[in-house]
């Protein structure tokens, strides 16, 4: 997913702050949704945290929900996709390399919370935010099937062998991932991330 479009700000209304950093008010958001989830966050929490009125969440985002799925798109963005390390990758099992010990960091990091966004958001919705839900989990999927499809072109060049199973070993990989996630938000330190990265690994069919 690319990154969320700016959006134009409409003139200021009553009751608006004089200024509204769009792109720090998303940041503040994302980490915010992030850390909580998006049912735990109430609207009260995002315009404590961010600093504006509810208009303005309105007027910037639509509303909660809206602001959550820019702020997931903002999560998604970078400074690397998984877009990138799939096409910059020599192999297949490369891309996967890459994308455990990134997860491995990026879900351990010092400024941000634990864990991974999309899974923890997704963890904490009922039945009232479904399609909240729903779309998470095709965003997964959505990246499940674009790492399946660069273990198939992997096969094609031989770089894994004949019977080597696409679907399972992506599958395998972001199962792998969520349950970093988990062990991530249970306080796992990084450096055994790392090791259940390499372990992963070393299933890899050669």
């Amino acid at each position: 997913m690319n990154a969320p479009n700016i959006q134009v700000i409409a003139p200021r209304k009553k009751g608006r702050p004089l200024s509204f950093d769009r792109d720090a008010a998303l940041h503040k958001a994302m980490l915010l949704f992030w850390e909580h989830g998006y049912e735990a966050t109430s609207l009260n929490d995002l315009t404590s945290a961010l600093g504006v009125t509810p208009s303005s969440i309105y007027s910037a985002f639509g509303d909660k929900k809206g602001l959550f799925f820019d702020a997931v798109g903002l999560y998604l963005s970078g400074p690397v996709t998984l877009e990138s390390m799939l096409a910059q990758a020599p192999s297949a099992r490369a891309a996967v390399q890459t994308i455990l010990e990134g997860a491995a960091i990026g879900f351990t990091g010092e400024t941000t919370p634990s864990g991974c966004l999309l899974a923890s958001a997704a963890l904490s919705c009922s039945e009232s935010a479904a399609d909240v839900r729903q779309t998470l989990g095709a965003i997964r999927q959505g990246m499940e099937a674009q790492l399946r499809d660069r273990i198939v072109l992997g096969i094609e060049r031989e770089e894994l062998p004949a019977q080597a199973d696409a679907d399972a070993l992506a599958g395998m990989t972001m199962a792998v991932v969520q349950g970093m996630s988990t062990a991530a938000r249970d306080g796992a330190p990084r450096e055994k991330l790392l090791r259940i990265a390499a372990a992963a690994l070393a299933a890899w069919p050669h």
